[in-house]
């Protein structure tokens, strides 16, 4: 075998590698931003923040008067 075909064949392989890290890390991410569970823990946030405002204008109002 010669150096040059070792050095074809680590090419390849270095880049099924690297082809293959990136599809798995993206995958990855887009699981994170677009799973149903973080969709369902935004709208808990956002009904967290409504309660936390109206509390907050309930507490001035009483502040105020």
């Amino acid at each position: 075998m010669s150096t040059t075909t070792t050095n074809n064949t680590t090419i390849v392989r270095n880049y099924i590698i690297l082809a293959a890290t990136i599809m798995f890390a993206s995958m990855g991410l887009t699981d994170t931003f677009f799973a149903p569970t973080r969709a369902g823990q935004q709208d808990r946030l956002d009904t967290y923040g409504q309660v936390v405002s109206a509390g907050m204008v309930a507490y001035s109002q009483k502040l105020g008067r």
